[in-house]
């Protein structure tokens, strides 16, 4: 029976941060410094540099992630690009862009969006296409993210996204790999939700004018605050744990089989009520309260993290989980180590 592994890990962290101190002060105090480490958990978080673009971030990240499989891009088959929207230039495909850079002049590539579920959601993707094509052995998940640059923060609706950091990653997959297998994933949508959060000025709806340029940069915004809020406290975490109960049983596994928890970054609260609910300790996961929220690149910085610091080895049962707005939960569920 074919299966599908990760060989390659890559990233990209810009070298630029923001401080708890300066978020504070963007908000012009209405968050002290306090409340932003405590309630939102941030000590800092990255923020893109001078040459820091999405799809620039995604092939730094993609260059990592070859040397860390050590394959050439020659063997790439297909890249599926999870970079933000918010790029270098809109309208040109993120995929095609890194695979020209990189040199995989055997593989095709595709841009795909599920916000900041993209990452989990492309692994299963990746893993579909990989065992239902025979052509296909390997494939590149990989990009860029810095929405945070859209972030308003004297908009005090905007707090759960005081977060939104810069970086890149990738994700290599190979067919029979014998090592790190992805096993089950699920994912669920409730589109009710599908226009309560996004930039509101800059498209077709309301496009730029001479009067709202500067505005329309600083538009991330929740454009029906009461309905997003109000509906996600009643169905986001039953949402995410039929994902993750879901993803678990197409494993052939339960909550106590996991090892490790590769989450994204929300405030800490959230996360420490995630870690009780599924029964595990602190330290089965990474709180990223030094890096912000990196939106898709989360799960993978997460991972980098946890091998370097020894709390996923061989035999670890990994179960990465994410959420994106629109309204998306997913999870995937990942048996570490040769098999």
């Amino acid at each position: 029976m074919n299966s599908v592994g990760i060989v390659g890990l890559g990233l990209y962290i810009p070298e630029s941060t923001m401080t708890a101190k300066e978020i504070s002060e963007a908000t012009n105090g209405i968050w002290s410094e306090e409340a932003v480490i405590k309630k939102l958990g941030i000590v800092e978080k990255t923020i893109p540099g001078e040459d820091d673009g999405t799809q620039e971030m995604g092939v730094r990240a993609a260059f990592d992630a070859l040397k860390d499989a050590n394959i050439s891009p020659e063997e790439i088959d297909v890249i599926l690009c999870m970079g933000e929207e918010w790029k270098e230039y809109p309208l040109t495909t993120s995929a095609l862009y890194i695979q020209g850079k990189i040199g995989a002049k055997n593989a095709w590539g595709i841009d795909i969006q599920n916000r900041c579920c993209t990452t989990v959601s492309a692994l299963k993707i990746a893993k579909d296409m990989l065992l239902a094509d025979d052509s296909i052995n390997t494939v590149m998940i990989v990009g860029g993210y810095r929405n945070g640059d859209f972030v308003d923060y004297s908009d005090s609706n905007m707090s759960m996204m005081y977060n939104l950091s810069a970086g890149g990653g990738a994700i290599i997959l190979k067919k029979n790999s014998g090592k790190n297998i992805v096993l089950g994933s699920h994912v669920k949508a409730d589109g009710t939700f599908a226009r309560d959060a996004g930039v509101e000025i800059g498209g077709i709806e309301n496009p730029f004018n001479e009067s709202n340029v500067l505005e329309g940069y600083k538009s991330l915004r929740l454009m029906d605050a009461k309905h997003m809020k109000d509906g996600l406290n009643e169905v986001s975490m039953p949402n995410w744990f039929e994902c993750i109960d879901k993803a678990l049983e197409k494993s052939g596994l339960r909550r106590e089989d996991i090892d490790y928890l590769a989450v994204l970054h929300f405030k800490k609260s959230m996360h420490d009520f995630m870690l009780k609910e599924l029964g595990l300790q602190e330290e089965q996961s990474i709180y990223l309260s030094d890096y912000g929220h990196m939106g898709q690149v989360d799960q993978i910085l997460s991972l980098k993290l946890a091998l370097k610091e020894g709390k996923v080895k061989d035999g670890s049962v990994v179960l990465m989980i994410a959420a994106g707005i629109g309204y998306v939960w997913s999870a995937n569920v990942i048996k570490w180590g040769e098999c």
